[in-house]
């Protein structure tokens, strides 16, 4: 078995949106410290992300914005209402090496020398537009490395799926008339940022590639695991994905200050279990999973360990 690779790098705590910021650096910490469990599991390595080129993180954000972010970066940083806090000079920085991280992710495992990885990574992505960072995100992470693999790689159904107690808005803007890279998301709705009803399922080419399955304030594991099964299973047995790529977003636990939602650390549990099942029997095995919200920092450690744990069997 193919080594799953655990990817950090303390420039990631470095980011700093401001004071009493609730997507603060010590949520790394929290995730970090629970998966130090797994030190000694030989299943596991702990491996340094290489940053993304400006080149790589412009496959999805403008070349305008992207130099924007560096250069402001640069200067020192200052408030930016669009990411809800402020930038700082570890920014980009940071934010380069969480693209890249998802990136180097995904060629590793796309070529079977990874069993499957898992980015532990900040600032999150799922919200940041082509040309505007968004809700605590500055580049859409995920949707990165999706393009990567069909840029670079020649992948011709790329599987998102989303968890986050908060609708992926960038990324499925990122590939709403894109037939190749496949959207599905549970989240809270009605909710920020309001996206991600049922109507929404993709335009053009990409008609059919976009899946919702919003859920309503006080829903837990019984019903995202319905959706899980009675809405996600069928549909990637029509959308043949080659990889599977997670947004694995922790906000939706039921002791989560940003949720209305009640999954707990089972639902998390059996989550995985499922999604496992889609990677071997749909992708060849293949599996990223990145991380985006989760706020609570004991809840949001241990369901990134029991997750993972569950999505290595």
């Amino acid at each position: 078995m193919k080594p799953v690779a655990i990817l950090y790098d303390p420039v990631f705590k470095k980011h700093d949106l401001g004071a009493g910021h609730l997507e603060c650096p010590g949520r790394l910490d929290a995730v970090m410290n629970a998966l130090r469990e797994l030190e000694d599991d030989p299943r596991y390595i702990q491996v340094d992300p290489e940053p993304a080129s400006p080149e790589d993180i412009s496959r999805i954000h403008s070349s305008k914005y992207v130099d924007w972010i560096r250069q402001n970066c640069e200067a020192g940083g200052g408030p930016y209402p669009a990411l809800e806090g402020i930038l700082v000079p570890e920014t980009w920085e940071a934010a380069s090496k969480a693209a890249g991280a998802v990136i180097q992710s995904c060629g590793m495992v796309w070529d079977k020398e990874w069993g499957g990885a898992f980015c532990a990574v900040r600032p999150p992505g799922h919200h940041a537009l082509k040309s505007s960072a968004m809700g605590f995100c500055v580049f859409n992470n995920v949707a990165i490395g999706a393009k990567y693999l069909v840029d670079e790689k020649g992948a011709e159904s790329v599987l998102i799926v989303d968890f986050d107690v908060h609708h992926g808005n960038g990324t499925q803007d990122a590939f709403y008339s894109d037939g190749k890279i496949n959207y599905f998301s549970t989240h809270q709705f009605p909710h920020y940022p309001g996206t991600g009803t049922v109507h929404e399922r993709g335009e053009g080419e990409g008609e059919g590639a976009t899946l919702n399955a919003p859920l309503e304030a006080g829903c837990g594991d019984a019903e995202i695991m319905a959706a899980f099964e009675d809405k996600l299973v069928p549909w990637v047995a029509e959308r043949q994905p080659e990889i599977l790529l997670i947004s694995a977003g922790f906000d939706a636990h039921v002791d989560d200050p940003l949720s209305d939602l009640r999954v707990t650390g089972e639902g998390y549990r059996r989550m995985a279990g499922i999604l496992k099942q889609i990677a071997e029997d749909r992708c060849g095995g293949r599996w990223v999973i990145t991380l985006e919200g989760g706020y609570n920092l004991q809840a949001l450690g241990e369901s990134a360990r029991v997750f993972l744990e569950g999505m290595v069997g």
